[in-house]
């Protein structure tokens, strides 16, 4: 039986390929090169705000208002813990990148691309609506089924309209998974091939392993802090909920998916002592609005990226971006790059274009390590769901009374990751 090959494998064949044919190639062949990622980047801000209608308004028609305060609590904490990240891997960005992108190394990435290898043709190719537009309408029509599927005498009209947009959804997903994704690998090569035709690529990569290893340490920091406030609100050593976390982890860095990492999550949730009630409303609902992990990595790129451009980075200009980030995560799918495709809209608000070269840059950058972003992500939503959990009773939600949890102490981890 034939091996699929994953789709880091192939983005680094494609960076690999990129840079061989960069070095070598003429200006004519790089125009084709050229052509094809002008057109795919056209065809991704189309997409977008279509990601967005789908995926948001999908994900809040799920929810109904009677679930209010719990759904609250949880977008809370989810925010709060986004947040957190965000303004958390900008200060070490602003902290720790200077040691290593300096005036000499900074300078002309941004100028270096564009460069004077246009494309062959174009095609206009315009998306339906921008962003804000499609944010605003999402917001308007999520809450509008929500509130519909709440309320008995109109639930029908709110079912059938939730699953028309679950469908639409669903056509969406197949759209990213079928063209977008597989694309990408020849859109990360085409970036690539340009930067190192203009001798930018040495550069770019001898900068970057150092951001990746500071990446991975935030990561593992930010979980430290998140179950170091699980552990004080539960009285319990931190360091017990982190080793049981350890299969939905293996499962997320093999999947690259915090959708397929669900049903082990909620075991461990249930291993951890969560009511059944809580975990599975907090863990699924953690998986989709919860992503301090690919928080980081964004920030972190988006800085490294600014700065190595000598192009600004204050926290003035940055702390929008991260608030209105936090906020679209809830349209990122569960699916491999998701968080980073739903970033792209919001790109512009720190001065990189959103179908630009510097994009690319982000797309590629981010996918190379999205398997530790997302096992990131879903290890927070644990520590979420264990202080929702302990915490409820004072907001007057009660346990589920099919099954409250045993003490943690009695709980055995039997748990096997299906990498």
């Amino acid at each position: 039986m034939k091996k699929k090959v994953g789709l880091v494998p192939k983005l680094v064949i494609g960076i690999i390929l990129g840079i061989v044919v960069g070095s070598f190639a003429s200006a004519n062949v790089l125009r084709l090169f050229v052509t094809f990622s002008s057109f795919v980047s056209a065809y991704i801000s189309f997409i977008i705000p279509l990601m967005i209608v789908a995926f948001v308004t999908a994900g809040i028609g799920e929810l109904r208002t009677g679930a209010g305060k719990l759904l609250g609590l949880t977008l809370g904490f989810a925010y709060g813990f986004t947040l957190i990240s965000g303004t958390f891997s900008y200060l070490v960005s602003r902290l720790l990148f200077p040691l290593f992108i300096s005036g000499e190394t900074a300078a002309s990435v941004l100028d270096a691309n564009a460069t004077t290898v246009d494309p062959l043709f174009t095609i206009p190719l315009s998306p339906l609506m921008d962003v804000t537009s499609a944010l605003v309408f999402a917001f308007i029509m999520g809450l509008g089924i929500s509130a519909l599927r709440g309320n008995k005498r109109t639930s029908n009209t709110g079912e059938m309209m939730r699953d028309l947009f679950n469908g639409f959804q669903s056509i969406i997903q197949m759209v990213l998974a079928k063209t977008i994704i597989p694309l990408l690998p020849y859109y990360i090569a085409s970036t690539f091939a340009l930067m190192s035709y203009t001798g930018e690529v040495w550069r770019v990569l001898s900068i970057f392993w150092r951001v990746f290893v500071i990446i991975f340490v935030m990561h593992f920091l930010i979980l430290l802090f998140q179950y170091g406030v699980a552990g004080a609100v539960t009285k319990t050593n931190p360091f017990r909920y982190l080793k049981n976390q350890i299969p939905a982890w293996l499962t997320a860095v093999g999947t690259q998916s915090s959708a397929t990492t669900i049903p082990i999550n909620v075991e461990v949730a249930k291993t951890n002592g969560v009511s059944k009630s809580i975990r599975e409303f907090v863990v699924p609902l953690g998986a989709t609005i919860h992503l301090s992990g690919s928080m980081i990595s964004l920030t972190g790129f988006a800085t490294a990226i600014l700065m190595m451009n000598d192009m600004d980075v204050s926290l003035k200009m940055f702390l929008p971006f991260i608030m209105i980030l936090g906020i679209s995560m809830v349209a990122a799918p569960g699916a491999p790059g998701g968080a980073v495709m739903s970033s792209l809209p919001f790109l512009p608000i720190i001065g990189i274009a959103s179908n630009g070269p510097l994009a690319s840059l982000m797309i590629a950058l981010y996918l190379t390590q999205d398997s530790f972003g997302t096992a990131c992500n879903v290890s927070g939503d644990n520590a979420i769901a264990l202080i929702v959990d302990k915490i409820k009773g004072q907001f007057g939600i009660d346990s589920d009374p099919e099954e409250v949890a045993e003490p943690y102490e009695d709980q055995t981890v039997v748990i096997q990751p299906e990498v």
